[in-house]
């Protein structure tokens, strides 16, 4: 069953979310790279992590500005919520369920090892697939580039497991040095 799990929810994530599954997609190739051995609520929580901004509503919550801790609690929360409601529906296990839904609530934070595992290859992810993104909100002026340097640094600081953290440097790095780019760019046009 995990492979067939694990498969419907690419193929729901590609569906719900087709303008940032990318970025959950890479998520479980990152994990495969840093935690191969994880489990299927593991991958099932990775893939899945992000999965309530394929569906806005009412209950959606509204980030007060990047590194928002309250925005980033509900936001896992409603995802948890959303996962688990599709696991269910699926016949997934009610263990299996539990799991998945306590690693989504953990992503930003981590905890414990599995939990690491699912951060780290968000982070990872993130600091992959995001950075146009992120550069493109700098340019548009939706954040600061001061606030979208510390998201960068916070997405790798973040990363508990040491060999995680050692391949998110130079893509860190890589971030850092496209938004001093664009930074430099604007200063030479004023």
């Amino acid at each position: 069953m995990t492979g067939s799990l694990v498969d419907a929810a690419s193929r729901w994530v590609i569906d719900c979310y087709p303008w940032n599954s990318y970025h959950l997609l890479k998520s479980l190739e990152w994990l495969d790279r840093v935690a191969s051995d994880s489990g299927e609520a593991v991958r099932l929580a990775t893939l899945t992590h992000d999965m309530e901004r394929a569906f806005p509503g009412p209950d959606s919550p509204v980030m007060k500005g990047l590194g928002d801790a309250a925005y980033n609690a509900a936001h896992a929360a409603r995802s948890a919520r959303i996962v688990g409601a599709w696991l269910r529906d699926h016949g997934a296990d009610q263990a299996l369920i539990a799991d998945v839904e306590a690693l989504i609530r953990a992503h930003e934070d981590g905890g414990w090892p599995d939990a690491d595992a699912v951060q780290a290859a968000d982070s990872l992810s993130f600091l992959d697939t995001n950075i146009d993104l992120f550069i493109g909100f700098v340019s548009s002026g939706k954040h600061t580039a001061r606030d979208v340097r510390k998201k960068f640094e916070y997405m790798h600081d973040r990363i508990q497991i040491p060999g995680a953290k050692a391949l998110a440097r130079p893509l860190l790095e890589q971030a850092l040095a496209r938004l001093t780019e664009l930074e430099q760019g604007t200063e030479d046009r004023v």
